[in-house]
């Protein structure tokens, strides 16, 4: 669907509140089309970020750890190395 979000399972250490929540904003940026939030947008866009990482972190803390790690560095890590 969006090749921007980045797999946070398998990363040691492990995936940050901070990358869940981007990986959230990300994905609710991509299926509603809304880029800058309005007055109109802003309440129903942070609700659904606060449901999908909400989400994010339950599903990741109950699967079984990956054999391997993922390929790509999650752009939060990515900047913080530069």
């Amino acid at each position: 669907m969006c090749r921007n979000i980045t797999t946070l399972r398998g990363l040691e250490p492990s995936a940050t509140d901070e990358e869940i929540e981007a990986g959230a904003r990300q994905y609710v940026r991509k299926i509603t089309g809304v880029q800058k939030t309005s007055a109109a947008t802003e309440e129903a866009f942070e609700k659904a970020v606060a449901i999908i990482a909400a989400a994010s972190r339950e599903v990741l803390a109950e699967l079984p750890p990956r054999k391997v790690p993922p390929k790509t560095v999650p752009p939060l890590r990515r900047l913080a190395t530069r």
